[in-house]
């Protein structure tokens, strides 16, 4: 697994003014129902993520009490009330996530959950309308436990 991240990491680290994102082509979900379970939280995730004034608590609720969410600028947090309340600090009405279309890949992690690859943007509410957004990559692991998907670990890249 700590492969796995670390060449995922390896591959995604370049400099940000000459890449370009290439979307997998042709990707097709080993498990359809999977994919549309994923896709249908991480809608629902970041719904809560771009409203979390109104949202907060439903956010929050997505992430295991173990998170480890990797953020290339901001390091490492194990902390789940950090991160809830550095987003309501610094992402509440002042930042929107975009989902790249037709970027999300699902794959089954056996006996564990699901892994999933996005491209995303996060518009800056405070610029003017318009103003261009990087695109940046993302990397969720779902853990399936008890019945419940919850947010084991996030890598995220701008």
């Amino acid at each position: 697994m700590i492969l796995i991240l670390a060449t995922i990491f390896l591959i995604s680290c370049s400099p940000a003014k000459n890449i370009t994102f290439r979307i997998t082509k042709n990707y097709k979900p080993d498990n359809q129902e999977l994919y549309d379970t994923i896709a249908r939280l991480d809608s629902i995730f970041f719904a809560a993520y771009n409203t979390c004034s109104f949202n907060l608590e439903k956010y929050g609720s997505f992430y295991s009490d173990n998170i480890e969410f990797y953020h290339d600028q901001a390091g490492l947090n194990t902390s789940k009330q950090d991160i809830i309340n550095g987003t309501k600090q610094n992402i509440c009405g002042k930042v929107t996530r975009e989902l790249i279309k037709g970027s999300v890949e699902v794959y089954p992690i056996k006996d564990f959950g699901a892994i999933e690859f996005g491209l995303h943007k996060f518009h800056n509410n405070q610029e003017p309308e318009g103003s261009e957004s990087q695109v940046g990559r993302f990397v969720i692991i779902w853990e399936h436990i008890n019945n419940e998907w919850k947010i084991k670990r996030v890598i995220s890249l701008h």
